[in-house]
This record gives structure tokens, sequence and C-alpha cells, in this order.
């Protein structure tokens, strides 16, 4: 028997009030027992954002703080590769090794958050019928009853 209570229906009145209480609380912050640096917390809010507030669990922020960091690592390995190169003194550059390690540890992280793209948009062909409409808008965009950014300034 399922003991957690029941969320409401995502196409009822109480869900849009919550998700708009939701967005304007902004971010969760990392738990008080969770220390972020400052190049990590970007991806932090860019993880805790991408379920809804409601669904997170201490645990599952513990995880999402680890995958922060694993961003965070991500990028700075990939700004020492850029610095260098592939190959260092004849060898594969060891970053790169790193590199892929802990872009699969955010892969297998992210899928245990569900804050993968299949969790968050949906699988391959849903994506598909997206990105065709969003073609489609694109071969409209010189229709001057659709605003865009240059005519909104």
């Amino acid at each position: 028997m399922k003991t957690t209570a029941r969320r409401p229906r995502s196409d009822s009145a109480k869900a849009a009030v919550t998700a708009a209480q939701s967005v304007a609380l902004g971010p969760l912050p990392p738990p008080a027992f969770v220390r972020l640096s400052k190049q990590a917390r970007p991806f932090w809010d860019a993880i805790v954002t991408a379920r809804p507030r409601d669904t997170w669990t201490d645990a599952d922020l513990i995880l999402a703080s680890n995958l922060a960091r694993t961003y965070a690592d991500i990028e700075a390995l990939q700004q020492q590769i850029d610095g260098a190169s592939l190959i260092v003194d004849g060898k594969p550059n060891p970053a790169c090794d790193l590199l892929d390690k802990m872009t699969r540890r955010a892969l297998a992280t992210g899928r245990q958050l569900k804050v993968d793209t299949i969790a968050t948009v949906g699988k391959a062909q849903d994506i598909h019928k997206g990105a065709a409409l969003e073609r489609g808008a694109r071969g409209q965009i010189e229709d001057d009853l659709i605003p865009t950014m240059g005519t909104l300034q």
C-alpha cells in the first residue's frame, strides 16, 4: 500500500498554483550539511530546477550536490584540455580519461535523480515532434503577425 500523499493532477489549478509558487521561491538551496563551491552552484541551480520542487528529498539533494560538483569538475577538466591538447608529451592527455569517467558518472547520477533528458523532456520520438514544430515555426518567422525578439525591442 502506498503511504505517500497523492500528488494533484498536473493539469489542475492546484498544480498550476504550486508550480507558480515554486518558481517564485527560486531554486532550492543546498541542505545546510552540504557545501558547494562557487563553481558548482550554477550547476546545482540547473539540476534542482529540472524537477518539481516538492519532489526532492534530502537524499536526492545529496546526490544533486554530487552531480553539481561533477559538472563543475567536468568544466574544469575541459578547460585544462583546451589549454593543453589531447596529446601531451606524445601520450594521450590524462585529463581526457578523467573527463570521460566524470561524464559517465554525471550521466549515471542524472538518470538516478531523474533529471536526464528522457525524464525531463521525454522520449526521442516526442523530442523529434517538438523539434519539427520549432523548425516549422522558424519557417514562419518572417510573418509580421508573429512577434520576435527583434520586433519586441
